[in-house]
């Protein structure tokens, strides 16, 4: 029972080799920069002139955090071994 629970927490971060504290970690600051960005976004719709790029300035960071973190995930995966006979 409890390794099925574990497992619910530890599938995903362990499949981008990551802990669960890392993986953790990671998406809570996203969240928390996120949450931020829309606050930015609501005040660019009253007030235009501010913060005119910081919504499509943090989704390029997002994306191209994500993609440099899937690189170093296969970079670290170990090859797979074919035995041919």
């Amino acid at each position: 029972m409890f390794k099925r629970i574990n497992n619910l927490f530890t599938e995903h971060p362990s499949s981008l080799n990551e802990s669960y504290s890392e993986h953790f970690l990671c998406a809570f600051i996203y969240g928390i920069r996120i949450v931020f960005t829309g606050f930015a976004c609501l005040i660019h719709s009253v007030f235009p002139f501010l913060f005119k790029t910081v919504a499509s300035d943090l989704a390029n960071e997002i994306v191209n955090d994500v993609n440099s973190r899937k690189q170093t995930t296969l970079l670290k995966q170990k090859p797979k071994v074919v035995n041919y006979i």
